[in-house]
C-alpha cells in the first residue's frame, strides 16, 4: 500500500495476530497503516519507538493481560486512543477498562465494518462532522433566508434565534473558519432586516393586545396565572444572559425540572433600567414614570432599578393576586450572594 503523510497508523495487539490478516486487508484497503504486535510489552515498546494513531487491544493474552497493557500505553502517551478487544461482556471488566480511560471496546468476534465505525468515530470524527455541518448549515440557512424576505413573523424571528444560537454553539467546536465567517455574515444579515422589522412593526405592538409577548407581558403571562391557581413560583431574571448562554446551561436544570422554553421580545429601549423594570411592574418606562415618580428622582442609572420589589408586588395586586405574605425577593450581584 502506498503511505502519504495522511496515513493513520494502527497498532493492533493480539496473541494470535496472524489470524487477524483478513482485518488488516481490509483496513489497509480502507488507506490505514496496520501493525501487528502479539504481546503487551511489545505494544509499549512499539509506542515507545513510533507514534501511532490509534491501538486495538485484545483484553486475554499470556503475560501482560490487556488491562496492565493498557496502563503502561497510557503512561507514555496518555492521549493514545485505546480500543479493547474482548470476549467478555462483564460488567465489573468494563469498569476496569473505563476507569483507566479506555476509548471504546469491541466484543469478539468482530466483523471489519464495527472496526471500522470505531475506528472513523475515534480518529476521523472531526472531519466527518465537518463536512456533514457544511451541509446541514447550507440547507437550514438556504431554507430560512426563503422566508426572511418573504415576510417574517414574530414565531419565525424567534426561530432566527434559536437557529442562530445553535450553530453559534456547534461552530465553537469547529476549525472550520470558513463556516465561521458564513455564519457571522447570516447573522449580520438576520441582525439587519430584524432591525427593519422591529421599526415597522414596534408601534403598532405598543398598541395591539395582539401582539408578541413584550418585557411588559411577561409576568402576566407566565408567573400570575400558576399562582391564581395556587401554585409555588420561583421567577428568575438572570440579566443580559444570551440565548446560547442559556442553552448550555439548560441541560444542567433539565435534569431536575420539566424545561419547557418559550420566547419573548425586549421592549425599547432594551437597557437594564428600563426593560427590567418593565419585566416586573408590567408597563412601559412612560407610566412606570408617571406612576412612580420617586424611582427617577435623583440617583445614578444604577439605581433606577432599586425598586423591582414594589413594582412586582404592585403588578400582582392589580391583577387579583393575594399571598399569604409578601413575595421573597433577593437581588444577587455575585457568586457569594448567589451561595447564600
Amino acid at each position: 500500500m502506498n503511505k502519504t503523510a495522511d496515513t493513520r497508523r494502527i497498532l493492533w495487539v493480539d496473541d494470535e495476530i496472524d489470524s487477524l490478516k483478513p482485518h488488516f486487508l481490509f483496513l489497509e484497503s480502507k488507506g490505514y497503516s496496520v501493525k501487528g504486535v502479539m504481546s503487551g510489552a511489545d505494544a509499549v515498546a512499539a509506542v515507545r519507538e513510533e507514534p501511532y494513531d490509534l491501538v486495538l487491544l485484545d483484553e486475554m493474552m499470556p503475560g501482560m493481560d490487556g488491562l496492565t497493557t493498557l496502563e503502561e500505553l497510557k503512561k507514555v502517551r496518555p492521549h493514545l486512543p485505546v480500543v479493547m478487544v474482548t470476549k467478555s461482556e462483564e460488567e465489573s471488566l468494563m469498569e476496569d477498562a473505563i476507569g483507566q480511560k479506555i476509548d471504546d471496546y469491541l466484543v469478539k468476534p468482530v466483523v471489519p465494518s464495527q472496526i471500522l465505525l470505531v475506528i472513523k468515530r475515534l480518529l476521523d470524527a472531526r472531519k466527518i462532522i465537518g463536512s456533514s455541518s457544511m451541509r446541514r448549515y447550507i440547507t437550514e440557512i438556504n431554507r430560512f433566508n426563503q422566508r426572511l424576505y418573504a415576510g417574517m413573523t414574530p414565531e419565525d424571528w424567534f426561530e432566527a434565534a434559536r437557529l442562530a444560537a445553535t450553530w453559534d454553539l456547534q461552530l465553537d467546536e469547529s476549525n472550520d473558519e470558513g463556516l465561521k465567517e458564513t455564519h457571522t455574515g447570516s447573522k449580520r444579515e438576520w441582525n439587519t432586516e430584524f432591525t427593519k422589522h422591529v421599526e415597522k412593526q414596534y408601534l403598532q405592538w405598543l398598541h395591539s393586545e395582539e401582539r408578541p409577548t413584550l418585557s411588559p407581558d411577561v409576568v402576566g403571562k407566565h408567573v400570575i396565572p400558576p399562582l391564581k391557581q395556587g401554585a409555588r413560583v420561583l421567577f428568575i431574571v438572570v440579566d443580559c444572559m444570551r440565548l446560547d448562554q442559556w442553552m448550555l446551561v439548560e441541560p444542567l436544570v433539565a435534569e431536575f425540572y420539566d424545561v419547557r422554553r418559550e420566547y419573548y421580545f425586549s421592549m425599547l429601549p432594551t437597557a437594564t433600567p428600563f426593560a427590567r423594570n418593565a419585566v416586573f411592574a408590567g408597563m412601559f418606562p412612560d407610566d412606570i414614570h408617571r406612576t412612580y415618580p420617586e424611582n427617577y428622582a435623583g440617583g445614578d442609572e444604577g439605581s433606577l432599578n432599586r425598586m423591582e420589589d414594589r413594582l412586582l408586588e404592585d403588578n400582582l395586586a392589580r391583577h387579583g393576586v393575594r399571598l399569604e405574605r409578601p413575595p421573597r425577593y433577593v437581588k444577587v450581584y455575585n457568586n457569594t450572594e448567589g451561595e447564600e
